[in-house]
């Protein structure tokens, strides 16, 4: 299976114009043969607390993405804005090559520390979806922060998806956290982030795919661009030659936590 990922430079709250963007993204990846692509977080408005603009209720931006995908033959894994009442949730959808809907994700951590509690309702349920014999799990940003939510999932997949608008100034911070949820979840980690400048926010990209191993075999820096990567069987492989997943104590690590 081939993956891209797509280091957007997202213009702030301006959906219309990302979006038209993104289908020259959708259509490079498709030329390239890969079978899915996976755009940032709230990828076509950045991450902006402005609900009542960046928000929907109508499922526009699903509906723009279906066609792409049916247009181009390729899956699409993106960011986008639900209204829930006054507020919104921060989500995550990946549809097929026919437009279909494998999987949603609302985004379990809201960023506290940016305000986005108060505009942006938190999620309640993991995401798991099966695509191309691979299994998949979505997270969103600040969930990187909690390796409990990637542990709850880690037996059932084998490729884990970070999609992120995470700033410049704490990338060495998403760098070892993705490295970290490879390494202890046995298990590929493709952390997508967004590039440039977003209101007062600098962001640099450093999209990249960790093999299970904590490997970083593919990465992009400072530009808008896409980053391809070949997916086999290595969590497989890894996990039957250290099987360290069979040592867990689930039980216990809930009492503990209680």
């Amino acid at each position: 299976m081939k993956v891209a990922l797509c280091q957007f430079q997202i213009e702030y709250e301006a959906k219309a114009h990302n979006l038209q963007r993104a289908e020259r993204m959708v259509a490079s990846a498709s030329a390239e043969h890969a079978h899915i692509i996976f755009f940032p977080e709230m990828s076509f408005t950045g991450f902006s607390m402005n609900v009542s603009v960046t928000g929907e209720s109508n499922g526009e931006t699903i509906k723009v993405i279906q066609e792409y995908a049916r247009k181009y033959k390729i899956a699409v894994g993106f960011g986008w804005v639900r209204r829930n009442g006054e507020k919104g949730e921060n989500c995550y959808t990946v549809l097929d090559a026919s437009g279909t809907i494998l999987a949603n994700y609302v985004k379990i951590h809201p960023f506290t520390y940016s305000g986005e509690n108060q505009y942006y309702t938190a999620g309640s349920k993991t995401a798991v979806f099966t695509f191309s014999g691979h299994t998949f799990g979505l997270f969103i940003c600040y969930d990187l922060r909690f390796p409990e939510i990637f542990r709850t999932v880690a037996a059932d997949v084998d490729v884990m998806v970070v999609a992120a608008n995470w700033p410049e100034k704490r990338v060495e911070h998403w760098n070892k956290l993705l490295e970290a949820r490879a390494l202890e979840n046995q298990c590929w980690v493709l952390g997508v982030n967004c590039v440039e400048n977003q209101g007062k926010l600098l962001y640099n990209g450093s999209s990249r795919a960790i093999n299970p191993e904590g490997e970083t075999v593919e990465c992009l820096l400072d530009r808008e661009g896409i980053i391809f990567c070949e997916i086999k069987d290595e969590a497989a492989k890894f996990r039957n030659i250290f099987p360290a997943l069979q040592d867990r104590r689930a039980m216990l690590y809930k009492e503990l936590m209680r």
